[in-house]
């Protein structure tokens, strides 16, 4: 029932570097597209003080999360909730902290749009949006194998693509997110956190 993905064994300890020091020490944290579970049991390993709320809209998904969850045995990780992004009332009315990672190229533009959307809804002023993934800057793709991912995305989906950092912070400001802290990541990915005003 566990699912593996190859990307998260190389690039989860990168993620909560960047984390650990931009999360609250206590507190709420609701994972977005949590996918096969790799990430979010990574993370409430190392971070027990904090509680863990992944989603994703895919059961397999879910079951996925669950079953990594109960092998780790992990206590500070509550059960995952069906959540589609881009739907209308998420079924969670607080965190202090939303982490996404790799969704937002692999998903249509709604995705992103109520992602920004409900996070603001969930968040308190001075909480924390955390994305991971490739972007565009200034229109431009930071790296040639981007490129050809980004061609890749939308040949399998149209809807799917690389985004440009500056289209996602312009959707974070319109809903009261301040401007994002931009980090660079390996494998030419990008963190931003974005801080609720």
């Amino acid at each position: 029932m566990k699912r593996h993905a190859p990307a998260t064994a190389r690039n989860r300890q990168p993620i909560l570097d960047v984390l650990r020091p931009r999360l609250p020490a206590q507190g709420l944290v609701l994972e977005i597209a949590s996918g096969s579970g790799e990430h979010i049991v990574h993370f409430a390993e190392a971070l027990p003080g904090l509680v863990f709320q992944p989603s994703d809209p895919s059961d397999d998904a879910r079951a996925s999360i669950d079953d990594w969850v109960l092998t780790q045995g992990l206590g500070n990780v509550r059960a995952a909730l069906a959540l589609d992004a881009a739907g209308d009332g998420w079924p969670i009315q607080r965190a202090d902290a939303v982490v996404c990672c790799n969704m937002i190229h692999i998903a249509p533009w709604e995705a992103a749009v109520g992602l920004i959307a409900g996070a603001a809804h969930v968040l308190p002023p001075g909480g924390t949006l955390y994305l991971y993934g490739p972007y565009r800057r200034d229109g431009r793709h930071t790296a040639p194998s981007n490129e050809a991912f980004d061609r890749d995305l939308r040949r399998r989906d149209p809807t799917w693509g690389v985004r440009d950092l500056e289209a996602v912070a312009s959707l974070a400001e319109d809903r009261g997110f301040g401007p994002p802290e931009v980090i660079d990541m390996p494998a030419n990915n990008l963190s931003l956190i974005f801080k609720r005003t």
